[in-house]
């Protein structure tokens, strides 16, 4: 079993237009440097210096992982982790 991962619609572009795809167990960092080896340029949208942006929320299992250990969260077989851009705007 593997790791499902849930791309959001802006990033669905480096993945062939997949919302869903899937990753070997292991931390965050790790999981976004797998996806990065498989579909160029999805790290640098998500993360830099090897910490996630901070307008993109990462959820395993629905947790945030701000309230886990961040980039060093655990992932396992099973879970699920969605990537989710901040979304501001409005009017002021």
């Amino acid at each position: 079993m593997a790791v499902k991962v849930r791309i959001p619609t802006p990033l669905q572009r480096l993945t062939g237009g997949k919302e869903e795809v899937e990753a070997a167990p292991g931390t965050i960092s790790v999981i976004v440097g797998a996806l990065d080896a498989q579909f160029p340029g999805i790290a640098e949208r998500i993360s830099e210096g090897g910490k996630i942006r901070r307008f993109v929320n990462v959820y395993v299992n629905e947790e945030d992982i701000r309230f886990l250990q961040a980039e060093n969260t655990q992932v396992k077989d099973g879970d699920e982790v969605s990537i989710v851009p901040a979304i501001a705007g409005g009017r002021s």
